[in-house]
């Protein structure tokens, strides 16, 4: 206990991480848990707490089915708690009960949610969670009054229901109670549409909404994380509709089967849920593989920074296009909006993609070798994993064990992050007291 009050912040928030999945581990493994007799094996147990605090909605079972109602609100309470963060929930729970948040409780915090201000945190703390709570609760309330007025749902049940889909979409996990997840919704405009937003807004990130709660009247005055992170996120948003659309419109298994007003809503939806939700209201093994590549290139761009989704973050895609610009440009720094950014984010840009691609294409390979699917679908089951999306082609249950624990080991490296879980492999930073003389290397 003495060594791990000791630990990094990014450390305290991976061994938290690990925690909480075994936790829930040992949750779902309980009798009560599972329809079946007996509790759940060990290894789906396992991966379905992962996917739930790694709110991915990657599953080896069907969830309707495979787990009790039980066992469905722990999936629900798995997906709360890793959404909103183990650190951040527990300083929150600290603030509620009325006691200090100490100096390392706020830098634990400031892992989890990017705040630029330690005296700040107590109030964005509290702040973050009413937002997700208010947010959570209006989408649950829309959503059951949809499926009890319209699919003839008893007001309990579509209350559940309703509350289910609303944490999980908020939280970008995917999980569904439906059989074939929101198949049966794909032309239900309140309910994909709602469901769709929720996802919107849980995966733009705390910071992004605080700065326009408090500089929503001057846009000009939005910092420049606010500013690239809403920019990038509609442009790939209305360019992933555009290429849906185009590539299945007369699919017959996907949106071909639609009517027109049913086809504008799924392409859409489907360019949404990649940000990273892993809802579906198409069949994914339908799709076509210029869909799985365009899919590919969404969920590894994922959502905002500090929020809820996955993938590399929009804003660290962006920097790495302002870095290309420039260059063509012949400038030597990367800029926006009137703004130069710190060579510091342009390294820890590139760190991350750095290793976000290695993991993908290390896992991958492995796949390949250890399972007779194509590399199509390999790699879509990777990104998809890394990115904590939760999207797949069908072949998830059909890995084999080794296979399902390489998706656990990316859905776990994916929440976390790569920058953060190796900055808690290497402990500290070491600061250098000399420096090596320059040398500059043929590049291209």
């Amino acid at each position: 206990m003495r060594r791990f009050f000791t630990l990094e912040p990014a450390q305290i928030v991976v061994l938290g991480f690990a925690a909480a999945i075994l936790n829930g581990t040992a949750l779902l493994m309980l009798p009560a848990a599972n329809e079946a007799s007996g509790g759940a094996s060990f290894k789906v147990a396992l991966f379905t707490a992962t996917s739930a605090i790694c709110v991915t909605g990657h599953v080896i079972v069907d969830t309707p089915t495979y787990w009790s109602p039980f066992g469905h609100f722990l999936i629900m309470a798995l997906i709360q708690i890793g959404g909103f963060g183990i650190m951040t929930a527990a300083s929150v729970i600290f603030l509620i009960a009325g006691r200090r948040l100490g100096l390392r409780g706020r830098l634990i915090a400031q892992q989890e949610t990017q705040a630029s201000d330690l005296s700040s945190l107590r109030s964005l703390l509290v702040g973050i969670a009413l937002f997700i709570f208010s947010a959570e609760l209006i989408v649950a309330t829309i959503l059951a009054g949809r499926l009890w007025w319209s699919y003839d749902e008893s007001p309990g049940d579509a209350a559940w229901h309703g509350v289910f889909h609303s944490v999980s979409a908020f939280n970008n996990a995917g999980f569904s109670l439906y059989p074939g997840n929101l198949i049966s919704f794909a032309s239900d405009w309140w309910i994909s549409g709602f469901i769709g937003l929720a996802i919107i807004v849980g995966g733009l990130g705390f910071p992004v909404w605080l700065d326009l709660k408090n500089r929503w009247r001057t846009p000009a005055a939005w910092r420049l994380h606010t500013k690239l992170t809403l920019s990038v996120t509609a442009v790939l948003l209305v360019v992933g509709a555009i290429a849906f659309a185009a590539l299945e419109w007369t699919n017959e298994k996907t949106l071909g089967g639609l009517d027109a007003p049913g086809r504008i809503l799924s392409a859409m939806f489907m360019s949404i849920t990649p940000r990273t939700a892993g809802f579906n209201s198409i069949d994914i093994a339908a799709m076509r593989d210029e869909s799985w590549l365009v899919t590919d290139m969404l969920m590894f761009v994922g959502g905002g920074s500090a929020s809820t989704a996955g993938g590399i973050k929009v804003a660290t895609f962006a920097v790495l296009f302002l870095i290309v610009w420039g260059e063509m440009r012949g400038g030597s720094t990367a800029e926006a909006f009137g703004r130069r950014i710190p060579v510091n984010s342009l390294r820890q840009s590139l760190s991350v993609t750095f290793l976000a691609i290695n993991a993908v294409v290390l896992s991958t390979l492995a796949l390949l070798m250890l399972t007779p699917f194509s590399l199509s679908q390999c790699l879509y089951e990777t990104i998809s994993a890394f990115s904590t999306v939760g999207l797949s082609t069908g072949i998830t249950p059909h890995l084999g064990t080794a296979g399902q624990m390489i998706l656990v080991a990316l859905m776990y490296l994916g929440r976390v992050g790569p920058l953060t879980l190796a900055v808690a492999l290497a402990a500290r930073e070491r600061q250098r007291r000399y420096e090596f003389p320059e040398e500059r290397p043929l590049v291209g």
